[in-house]
């Protein structure tokens, strides 16, 4: 396989020229995030008209790829979302216009399939596995490496392709078209640090003072790690920051027989600013938030398992992956009678939510079928 390694910026101008003057290009990228925490770009894939480029943002500015990012032309991906998040980070752009395969493959009766089973299904080619493990930071990459990151973009354009003619044909193209510009405008990065104590598992188990150290510290540990660029857990572990807002230290002796506590945090720097956060927290009040189905009225709360189930069955029908139709939350700002639901607008309201409308107002009900699917019924009450 043929690839054009550019690492220089001269030549990678000239790569987004050529590429200006087509109508599609495909993308991926390679990155790391494990030592990280903002993921570190390490290889950008793209392919054009037959020719293909391997860009090195270790050599080059990927910056400069925001000009092709900006345009209008197609951007073809398999599976996105991160791949947006890590270019937005490094070239502070990432494509407008896209076509995730993966979210396509999904209308057309494939649950979320990886790039090696759609290659498979559609052009009977079996890719190769590779090194999962691949530091694709290192330099110089090895040709396998370079063919394998190569191999992510050279069968994009036969799935866009494949999978753009049985859209046409089940007539949904404009719903991917939506689907795809909803993920393209997604936001991507860092959270509020203010929630980061949310991602704890035992975080609804803390009660009283407990919670508000929880939260003053978890924020700390969140910018701090963003300060730095480490993973939030290896500027404090998970236990630590429990141990610390369980028993609320009140000196640095406190704090150094914590669990989970060692040498690091009892240097100056690091142990000052603990123990402003303990105090800082120990002083709020934070109360939990709602869960998905919380602020949903009593009398609906039984409708959500029931609604679930008549998605599932819809998706089944449809052959169509039951989370492009509707998620959780999907469902309880729906019953909660969002303006903003999803299920409300669009292609969603035609083929979900109209149903579950006239399932809530009693006009029609659920039975199932001899082969145990879901079926709807004229309500006796309606």
């Amino acid at each position: 396989m043929s690839f054009e390694w550019v690492d220089s910026e001269k030549t990678l101008d000239d790569v987004i020229d050529s590429v200006l003057t087509s109508s599609r290009y495909a993308i991926d990228t390679e990155f790391h995030r494990e030592k990280t925490y903002y993921p570190k770009l390490a290889l950008v894939q793209i392919r054009w008209g037959a020719q293909t480029a391997l860009i090195d943002p270790l050599a080059v500015d990927p910056r400069r790829l925001g000009r092709l990012f900006a345009s209008d032309i197609l951007a073809v991906f398999h599976a996105a979302q991160q791949d947006l998040e890590v270019l937005r980070h490094a070239s502070l752009e990432a494509p407008r216009n896209i076509f995730d395969c993966q979210v396509a493959a999904g209308f057309v009766g494939y649950s979320t399939p990886s790039l090696a089973t759609l290659v498979q299904a559609v052009k009977k080619i079996s890719l190769s596995k590779g090194d999962r493990l691949t530091d694709w930071l290192r330099r110089p990459l090895t040709d396998q490496q370079c063919a394998y990151a190569a191999d992510d973009v050279v069968h994009l354009f036969d799935l866009h392709d494949d999978l753009t003619r049985q859209l046409n044909e089940l007539g949904r193209v404009d719903w991917v078209s939506a689907a795809c510009a909803e993920l393209a405008t997604r936001p991507t990065g860092p959270q509020n640090p203010s929630d980061a104590w949310l991602k704890l598992k035992e975080a609804r188990a803390l009660k009283g003072p407990a919670r508000g150290v929880a939260q003053a510290l978890a924020k700390w540990r969140e910018e701090r790690a963003m300060r730095s660029d480490l993973p939030p857990r290896r500027v404090m572990s998970d236990m630590a920051l429990l141990g610390i807002s369980q028993r609320v230290p009140k000196s640095v002796e406190e704090l150094a027989n914590t669990r989970g506590v060692d040498d690091r945090h009892l240097s100056a720097e690091y142990c000052r600013e603990i123990m402003t956060a303990v105090r800082d927290g120990a002083k709020i009040s934070v109360a939990l938030p709602s869960i998905d189905n919380d602020d949903v009225d009593k009398f609906v709360r039984p409708a959500l398992t029931l609604i679930t189930a008549w998605v599932g069955e819809l998706a089944r029908k449809h052959k169509i992956d039951a989370t492009l139709l509707a998620t959780r939350s999907d469902i309880t700002a729906f019953l909660r009678q969002s303006p903003n639901a999803r299920l409300r607008q669009g292609w969603r309201a035609t083929l979900v939510g109209d149903d579950l409308m006239r399932i809530l107002n009693g006009e029609v009900g659920l039975s199932v079928d001899r082969d145990g699917h879901l079926k709807l019924i004229s309500s006796a009450i309606a």
